[in-house]
């Protein structure tokens, strides 16, 4: 017998109980307008909402650090729109320089590290 052809039964339900149920509708409705945002630098080191969880072995400033750099906020892939200054281009490549090329991606920097 199907669930819906049974009858409807007044129970007491306490608000509480339904808390994990209206938090998962929140997170999945929260994950689904971030998936909208999958170019966003910040989704590409967290893709799931409130997965975050600061690393306690930082302090506030590295954590903060590590984050920027991650994300690609540096004062030297920054600085040119403080002052004015023309789009930098790597050295090597003539590429415009990230925090991603100068790590992992140019060649001409590769024998530096």
């Amino acid at each position: 017998m199907p669930a819906l052809s049974l009858p409807v039964t007044r129970m007491k339900l306490p608000a509480t109980c339904m808390y994990p149920r209206i938090t998962k509708l929140i997170f999945d409705e929260w994950q689904e307008v971030w998936n909208c945002c999958a170019g966003n630098k910040l989704y590409a080191i967290i893709p799931t909402v409130g997965d975050y969880k600061q690393k306690t072995c930082l302090s506030r400033r590295d954590s903060v650090l590590l984050n920027r750099l991650c994300i690609g906020h540096t004062r030297l892939m920054h600085s040119f729109l403080l002052s004015g200054d023309d789009l930098p281009e790597c050295g090597g490549c003539q590429c415009p320089p990230t925090v991603k090329h100068i790590l992992v991606e140019c060649v001409y920097l590769k024998d530096v590290h």
